[in-house]
């Protein structure tokens, strides 16, 4: 019985911990996102890795650097960034893995875009701050109607 009431009390303690962890990476994310839709060489210097892999759905790839380059410098503009579905697991006291669905609308070189995304993202706590670490999405191709 005890091993039974220490093992409930650790599993809570675990839930309990991963809470504040978990509005922690979702504050880093928000604030992510937002210096996204309005950039902000700051805030990305601060929330994003200096080992940054961000694939997009289009299959290009950007490092920390690109990637701000790229939205500093409008060649990406990120019109609309909503999340239908967030998620976030912790594997690790310092490792956040956020998965889930969003709907985008960019301007990429030029060319409008708006689409279902499918993503996998890892965050990384560093020097007490968690990062934005790497990023991997698809594009959720239209529903097909039943015949």
């Amino acid at each position: 019985m005890k091993s039974l009431l220490l093992a409930l009390l650790l599993s809570l303690v675990g839930v309990a911990a991963a809470e504040p962890a978990s509005d922690a990476v979702r504050a880093a994310d928000d604030a992510r996102v937002a210096a996204m839709l309005n950039p902000d060489k700051a805030v990305l210097d601060v929330v994003l890795s200096e080992d940054l892999r961000y694939a997009h759905s289009n299959g290009k790839v950007d490092t920390k650097a690109s990637l701000t380059a790229s939205l500093l410098g409008g060649e990406a503009k990120y019109l609309s960034y909503k999340y239908t579905e967030r998620n976030f697991r912790f594997p690790a006291p310092d490792v956040a893995v956020m998965a889930g669905r969003l709907e985008v609308q960019a301007k990429v070189d030029g060319v409008a875009m708006t689409t279902g995304i499918s993503y996998l993202a890892v965050w990384r706590l560093e020097n007490g701050r968690w990062k934005f670490f790497a990023w991997q999405s698809c594009k959720i191709p239209p529903s097909t109607p039943a015949k």
